[in-house]
């Protein structure tokens, strides 16, 4: 798969979500979309990330805009990740990272000189018709869910 673009339609998916039932971008078409992979619940940058956004969950909601966060943990791992943190967001559970290849970030990743398959921090704004605005990749966390508000509020 090709790195999606701006101006590509986001492709579309259904995955189980924290809470129960599943999560599909199709229920949210007419309204803007915040997709954001992140590579594992509880660790101190998607914490950081998840919290900052549950910050500005009200922001969110006054445009219209729903956040949903991706990764490959399962919904009980999402589940105690939103309980121990009081998080609003959605969080989608991919464990067949069937949303992480389609949006092209399931990369090989190394750290101390081995590699392995993970997730790239990435978040996907796209609009009510499903078409991609804007794309953030290898995310540095401090003041992201900011930047995204921002230009979520601009659509």
């Amino acid at each position: 798969m090709t790195d999606l673009t701006a101006g590509d339609m986001a492709p579309v998916f259904s995955l189980p979500r924290n809470g129960g039932g599943t999560v599909s971008l199709g229920d949210f078409s007419g309204k803007p979309v915040i997709v954001y992979f992140y590579p594992k619940d509880d660790t101190s940058g998607c914490t950081t990330e998840a919290i900052d956004f549950t910050g500005l969950a009200a922001d969110f909601e006054k445009i219209g805009a729903t956040v949903i966060g991706v990764s490959p943990d399962s919904v009980k791992s999402h589940d105690k990740f939103a309980a121990k943190h009081s998080l609003s967001v959605v969080l989608a559970a991919d464990e067949e990272h069937q949303a992480l290849q389609a949006y092209g970030v399931w990369k090989e990743k190394s750290m101390y000189g081995k590699t392995y398959m993970g997730v790239e921090r990435s978040t996907f704004l796209i609009d009510g018709s499903g078409k991609v605005v804007e794309i953030w990749r290898k995310v540095k966390v401090a003041g992201h869910a900011q930047a995204v508000l921002k230009a979520a509020q601009a659509l």
